[in-house]
Formats: structure tokens, sequence, C-alpha cells
């Protein structure tokens, strides 16, 4: 943690930040091992660039202070609202009396805690800080890495199990439930997100929510889905068909699967992370089907399921040496069937290196039934 905690010090230096501000989530979980969730209960923790920290925290959470390993000046309160300011003010009194610039993570901070910041710190400028504060967890360690290959080996494991089981006849439902079941049983500590499981015309719509749609021959079933390990997070979307597809749907099969390898044995350290997502969409622009890639390459993976870099189009970030993301091209054609096929990378001194290896060709189902 003290690695961590420097290194956020370092980056709050070189953008004028006095103090940073984090409610639950990836950040402060990263910095200080505390988990909390997202509740009507404020927590918020304020890291000085000094290298003081507060926290104010409900009195029921004040257990899991035991394990810190870092000094910090916590304050507790009760359960009536109307005497929470007062928490907030008494906690934060060490950085009261001053004009702070104080950077916040704004896809992360609520109103709720914002308010109370801003009255216990009435002289402070809260400033928006996403981007700088997203390098702090922009590189994995080989700690890390090695959590996150774990995660991908439980999430792969657990698709097999289901596929083996699905039928047609199966509800969209039906799968996305099993598929929870065995990422369970696989040793997943949680979903990184509600799984996306979408059937032939479903499968067009790229964040499709499981329905009653049936399973039956001649579709496509596209799994978008991810498990957790240790507070790290894969993420996975595999296409299968249920008996035998069409011409054009084995077409754009293909095209997808050729441009997911494109990006993946393209991506080096040094470039653009434009440049991935335009080694994707070239084949598939050029294959005829530009107009239905409707969505960028890819999203940073690691604590969250999105989190830096993104791989869009003309995003002049360079990739560096322990960067992670994910490479996701897709075809959606309204109204018929769509496809994914998307893998975990990480940057290396060598080029991409995937940390999943499930088979990506679109494959029949009943080539995994026993």
């Amino acid at each position: 943690m003290e690695t961590r905690l420097k290194k956020l010090t370092q980056i709050m230096h070189a953008n004028g930040l006095d103090v940073v501000a984090l409610n639950p989530g990836s950040s402060l979980a990263y910095l200080t091992g505390l988990d909390f969730h997202l509740m009507e209960r404020p927590v918020i923790a304020l890291f000085g660039v000094d290298g003081e920290v507060s926290i104010v925290l409900p009195a029921l959470e004040k257990g899991k202070l035991e394990a810190l390993s870092l000094p910090v000046r916590a304050q507790t309160y009760g359960d009536n609202p109307a005497e929470w300011n007062q928490a907030f003010t008494d906690g934060f009194s060490t950085f009261a009396g001053r004009t702070l610039r104080i950077g916040v993570e704004p896809t992360r901070m609520r109103i709720l805690e914002e308010s109370y910041l801003q009255q216990a710190l009435p002289q402070a400028v809260i400033v928006h800080s996403g981007p700088t504060l997203a390098a702090l967890r922009l590189h994995k360690d080989d700690n890390e890495l090695a959590k996150m290959r774990q995660a991908a080996i439980i999430a792969q494991n657990a698709l097999l199990a289901t596929l083996r089981i699905i039928r047609p006849g199966w509800t969209e439902q039906q799968i996305a439930g099993e598929l929870t079941i065995q990422l369970s049983r696989a040793g997943s500590q949680g979903e990184g997100f509600g799984a996306i499981v979408a059937l032939g015309e479903n499968a067009a719509n790229p964040h499709s929510t499981p329905g009653k749609r049936v399973l039956k021959e001649g579709d496509f079933l596209l799994i978008d889905y991810g498990a957790v390990f240790e507070g790290y997070a894969s993420d996975i979307t595999r296409t299968f068909s249920c008996g035998e597809a069409s011409e054009e749907m084995r077409a754009v099969a293909d095209l997808v699967y050729e441009a997911n390898r494109n990006a993946r044995e393209n991506g080096k350290p040094g470039m653009p992370a434009g440049e991935v997502d335009r080694f994707a969409r070239t084949m598939i622009e050029a294959g005829g089907y530009g107009e239905y890639f409707t969505h960028r390459t890819g999203h940073g993976l690691g604590m969250e399921i999105h989190e830096a870099p993104y791989i869009f189009a003309g995003n002049p970030l360079l990739l560096e040496e322990g960067m992670t993301f994910t490479i996701e091209p897709g075809i959606y054609l309204p109204g018929r069937f769509g496809v994914r096929i998307e893998d975990d990378v990480v940057v290396t001194q060598d080029g991409l290196r995937s940390l999943t290896d499930l088979p990506r060709r679109v494959l029949p189902l009943e080539s995994f039934w026993e």
C-alpha cells in the first residue's frame, strides 16, 4: 500500500492537487484495501498531498479499519442523518480553513458525498480529475496480472461447463442463470457485471439484456460475461452457432475473428491506443460491414470492468507495458444477428499477450456436448 500511496502523491504533485477525495470503489480499495458498497450512508476518504489520510464512515463499518496497514484519522457517525454534517466537519477539520484543490473521480463521486464534502470544506475547489487519477491503476504489476489471468481461467471454465448443458429450447434468462451458477462453482468471487446472453436477432444489440427468447436451430448465441478473482476481473465474449449457420453468418463470423486477430497480433508498446482500434476496424470495413461495427474496439480492464485505457479511433494515448484492455470487435445486423469476439490482453515488450485463450472461432454448440 505504501508504494501505491507514494504513486498517488506523485500524481497529485504533478497535477496541482492538494487533496484527493474518494468514495467507495476500486481506487479506494486499491490504496487502502477497504471495501465498501455504495449506499445511503456516505463514506469519504481524503488523501492529502503530504500523506495525511482522513476517513468519515458509518459506525457500523468501523471494524474494517482494524485491518488497515496505514495511519488514518477516522470519524464515525450513527444512524441519524441530522448528525452527519457535523461528523464530516469534525472528520475533515485538519483540512479546514485552507483553499484546497480537491480531485475527485467524476464517474464515482455522487452528489450525496460531494455535498457533505463541500459543507465540511467550503473554501475547497472540487475538480474533475478522472483522467489524472486513472493513471493510478493504469499499469498492472505481475501480482495483478496473475489475478486477472485467474479471473479469466475461472470464467472460461464456467462457460465450458455451461455449454455442455444448454440445449435448444432454453431461454436467454435460463442460460444466463446457469452461467451464474457455474461461475460460482468455478471460483468466481462475484460477477463483474450481469452477463449478456443474446440469441438470434437480439445479438444485434451489443448490450442486450437476457430475456425469454428461446434458443433454436439456426441461431447465433452471443455470451458476454466475466469473473472476479481477488478484486480483479475478466471480460470475455464468444459467439456460438446452434445447428447450421447461413453462408452470410459464417462470413461475418470469420470477419470478426480476423479483426480480433489483427488487433491482437499487431498491437505493441509505443503505439497510440487508437491504432489498435484501426487494426480491427479496417478489417471489418474492408469486408463491407464497417457501418455495423458500432462501438470502440475495447476498454481498459482491471479492478473495474471499464477503466483506462480506452481503445477508440484517434485515441493518442501511447500504449505502455502493463496496460490491460479488451479487444472486442463486433458486427451487428439489426433484426437479424450479431457477432462479437472479445479477449483480455496486456501490453508487453513484445506486443500484446492475451490473458484469455478460449477458441475464438464461432463454433457449433453441439461440439461442446458430451
